[in-house]
């Protein structure tokens, strides 16, 4: 009702009855995750051709989003659409998700989900199963980061789409 106090979108997530597929060009994409919420856990991974591209992608300008910001952005977007779902209606909230999948997507090598706790992101990451988009999002379409929202969601905006330069923008305002 109008009188009642809404909640923050971080707070609840509602179990989502959507199609689970997802185009293998999506899937390659979504192979990281976000370091918005927590730093990233140093790695000691060999250096080699995948992580010369993720300094390349890194060394962007300020201004000029990453590599992975663009493709985790056209990720998100296509797969709200595939899915039936939609972002939350703070912007702010699936800005700061993507930014953080981008961030693990270059640091890690997958996007690994940025709103989980991990004593070893780096295993994690190859584990897979927090990658997003996440098992509980596939099997059941429930996203703990408020990124893909069913429609019976609370929380759930009208977009199913978010530029690059608006998460960026986002994100950066973010606290």
């Amino acid at each position: 009702s109008s009188g009642e106090q809404r909640r923050s979108c971080f707070t609840m997530t509602a179990p989502s009855r959507v199609r689970s597929q997802i185009s293998g060009f999506a899937l390659l994409l979504a192979l990281g995750g976000c370091a918005a919420f927590q730093p990233a856990a140093p790695t000691t991974a060999r250096v080699g051709p995948h992580s010369r591209r993720c300094a390349a992608a890194l060394s962007t300008t300020e201004d000029e989003p990453s590599v992975s910001l663009k493709a985790m952005t056209m990720f998100s977007n296509t797969y709200a659409k595939n899915t039936g779902t939609f972002f939350c209606s703070d912007p702010s909230i699936p800005a700061v998700v993507i930014r953080g999948l981008a961030e693990h997507k270059d640091t890690l090598g997958a996007p690994l989900c940025p709103c989980r706790h991990y004593d070893d992101k780096v295993a994690e990451a190859k584990n897979g199963y927090w990658n997003c988009p996440c098992v509980p999002m596939r099997e059941r379409h429930e996203c703990h980061c408020m990124l893909f929202l069913t429609e019976d969601n609370e929380f759930a905006g009208d977009s199913q789409q978010l530029t690059v330069e608006e998460v960026k923008k986002l994100a950066d305002e973010a606290p």
